[in-house]
């Protein structure tokens, strides 16, 4: 178990389209952002970003850290909270990779066969996600 950077909490909020995931106080959270991963400890500065595909890592109060892939969406955060809109949110311990794998293969093959550009482009951010899944497990 790793030791907390700060003993001090804030709330830390995961919302995906069907449900809040997560609500719970924690010591740390490290965000996925659009413009590079950033840390966020107890009275952060206000800061309002996009995510990319990648993992959150929240650290609770006793050391245990929480993984937990997003496909993307924004973080919003203040002093006492960090609230993550989250457009897909999984537990990185419940990914399937062989799914994962096979699901990347029907994406590359359909990304090949694509000739429409806004179909291209939406295969090519479908197939960013999977590739970040797998980079998760």
């Amino acid at each position: 178990m790793t030791a907390p950077l700060s003993s001090k909490t804030f709330r830390f909020e995961l919302v995906a389209p069907e449900r809040i995931l997560a609500s719970e106080d924690v010591t740390m959270v490290v965000v996925p952002g659009g413009e590079g991963e950033f840390g966020v400890l107890a009275d952060h500065a206000p800061v309002v970003s996009s995510l990319r595909p990648g993992v959150i890592a929240v650290q609770h109060p006793s050391g245990e850290m929480k993984h937990i892939f997003v496909s993307g969406g924004v973080a919003d955060v203040t002093g006492a909270l960090c609230t993550v809109l989250a457009e897909e949110a999984v537990n990185v311990n419940d990914i399937d990779s062989v799914a994962v794998e096979q699901k990347l293969e029907e994406l590359r093959s359909a990304a090949s066969d694509a000739v429409d550009d806004v179909a291209k482009a939406d295969l090519a951010r479908d197939i960013a996600i999977a590739e970040a899944k797998l980079a998760a497990v």
